[in-house]
């Protein structure tokens, strides 16, 4: 950054840590031992949609990777548009511990690829999901712009409500777990979101 960036208060856009998915499987496993909650073997990654030659080339490679990884018991991975125009990349992996680890390291990659084309800026946020023996979804959530996770548990049938007690009680059991979003404001709502 120069001299002048810092005069007009121009910043460089914040690399993202992805290192800090790596740290899912073991929250994973205190979040079932303290809330009964599974994962469900999805998860997503949300980025602002470019348009380009570059951008659908990307998506190619993204899905071969993902696509090749079916021999491992995952699915092919899946796109989507949300309303607000953002893709979504769905991917599956078996519900399991070794899933749960093959689903993050996907995850990963799909994030590594996209950064190293110069898309890193565009990328959102990464989710995992859950589900409790009642069939409460609750998904642990990475800003990337922020380096730190938050829980988001949508009230089932419940419309656009969030259950907040269940998010609060998350936070604490995954405290030594993830880096956990301290700002409750930037604890964004992500309704219908692919692998929720």
């Amino acid at each position: 950054m120069g001299f002048l960036d810092a005069i007009l208060g121009r910043s460089k856009p914040v690399r993202p840590d992805l290192d800090q998915l790596f740290a899912l499987p073991s929250a994973a496993v205190t979040l079932q031992a303290g809330a009964g909650f599974t994962p469900t073997g999805q998860g997503s990654v949300c980025f602002a949609s470019v348009e380009g030659g570059a951008f659908t080339r990307l998506q190619q490679d993204v899905r071969e990777l993902l696509d090749a990884d079916t021999g491992r018991g995952g699915e092919p991975v899946e796109f989507s548009q949300d309303a607000y125009g953002y893709t979504w990349l769905l991917a599956r992996q078996p519900a399991d511990q070794e899933g749960t680890v093959a689903l993050v390291n996907d995850l990963h990659a799909v994030n590594t690829l996209l950064q190293d084309g110069g898309f890193g800026p565009q990328l959102l946020c990464s989710l995992l999901g859950f589900r409790d023996a009642g069939q409460r979804s609750l998904a642990l959530v990475y800003l990337y712009k922020r380096g730190t996770f938050y829980p988001f548990a949508p009230v089932a049938g419940g419309g656009d409500r969030r259950d907040s007690g269940l998010e609060l009680q998350v936070r604490a059991l995954l405290g030594d777990d993830l880096r956990i979003e301290e700002d409750l404001g930037r604890w964004f709502p992500v309704w219908g979101a692919p692998g929720l």
